[in-house]
């Protein structure tokens, strides 16, 4: 009776052993939010097939759910809170969208220091940010975070030469590329680009400094005919961006999950996204080239006359670093030098 006991006792035990979920095996769905449409390039190119990479990986145990365009409420600068207050578990931002919260990053943004290049430009804001940006951005777990390829000026006249830019009220997306546009006549108008069409259509702005990229989410080539290319590199200015998770939700994934997620961080997912912007700037660009809208590449002369106005911003810069204990000097030669490094070869 005793071995019958026993026997039925494990069987009626065995349903409730299985049933524990084993925590290797758990599932996880992590939001990931942003502010530019689901039509965009980088939500189509890069964040889809980045989601796409990671559920593959970890066998669609663990799924990255995107909400673009702001669904989930709030407005664009207030992303990178959001992610660290715990309202989402990842956003997408650019640290520009907050100016002065992240001194160090603007060191890729300031005139023409940045490659014209994004596949450039991503690794050497990657490399940054593990040696030199992390405490600025410490309380978030940043998952990569890198900067676009060349911008170029968009507007509702020709612009040839520095002075084509006096009293132009053009948008910028950083706060150094709107210190440089202010330098060379321009009147710099801050503004998150999904309300650049609404600006532009009530006269608020007459054109927007952004890459190829973002052109068609926003269809800037429809509004603006005219569209300025600065020719090789440095460049005039590029904005960067991060990807940032929440530092609880990320501590507290299981241990394999955690592991795919860092698999697909760091230099591999700035890769992912510089790619975007280096593939599908050429084909914005030739798209609007069929429109036949005007587009210009500043001249040589141009450029340096440009570079040369603009240089206070950096030395600005460099000064107003050290009012608050960064080298900014040191930080603008490591940068050089490794734009330097990572661009030779890259036409």
């Amino acid at each position: 009776m005793t071995t019958r006991r026993t026997a039925l006792m494990g069987a009626l035990a065995a349903p409730a052993i299985l049933a524990i979920p084993c925590a290797e095996a758990q599932e996880l769905t992590l939001r990931l939010h942003h502010f530019l449409p689901a039509v965009s390039n980088v939500h189509r190119h890069f964040l889809m097939p980045w989601a796409q990479k990671i559920s593959t990986e970890s066998q669609g145990r663990l799924r990255v759910q995107i909400f673009p365009a702001m669904q989930l409420g709030g407005a664009p600068p207030q992303l990178y809170d959001q992610a660290k207050d715990g309202v989402v578990d990842i956003i997408w931002t650019l640290p520009g969208n907050t100016p002065g919260r992240f001194p160090s990053i603007e060191v890729i943004e300031l005139p023409f220091v940045a490659h014209k290049r994004a596949s450039v430009n991503a690794r050497v804001v990657q490399e940054l940010y593990e040696t030199r940006f992390r405490q600025e951005f410490a309380d978030t777990q940043i998952l990569c975070a890198w900067a676009h390829d060349a911008g170029v000026v968009h507007a509702r006249r020709e612009i040839r030469r520095q002075e084509d830019l006096n009293g132009l009220k053009l948008r910028f997306p950083t706060r150094q590329a709107g210190e440089a546009l202010r330098a060379l006549g321009a009147a710099p108008i801050g503004l998150p680009i999904p309300q650049v069409p609404e600006a532009l259509a009530q006269g608020v702005i007459d054109g927007a400094v952004v890459p190829w990229e973002v052109v068609p989410s926003i269809r800037l080539h429809e509004t603006l005919r005219h569209h300025t290319e600065i020719a090789g590199s440095p460049t005039f200015y590029v904005a960067s961006f991060v990807l940032a998770m929440n530092k609880a939700r990320y501590e507290g994934m299981p241990a394999d999950l955690r592991r795919v997620l860092d698999a697909n961080s760091g230099q591999v997912a700035a890769a992912m996204a510089a790619k975007v912007w280096d593939e599908q700037g050429p084909v914005v660009e030739e798209m609007v080239r069929r429109r036949n809208n005007a587009i210009l590449e500043l001249s040589a002369e141009e450029t340096q006359r440009w570079t040369r106005t603009t240089q206070p911003v950096v030395e600005n810069w460099v000064r107003a670093m050290g009012e608050r204990n960064i080298q900014g000097g040191a930080l603008l030669e490591e940068a050089r030098a490794l734009i330097a490094r990572y661009g030779q070869g890259v036409a």
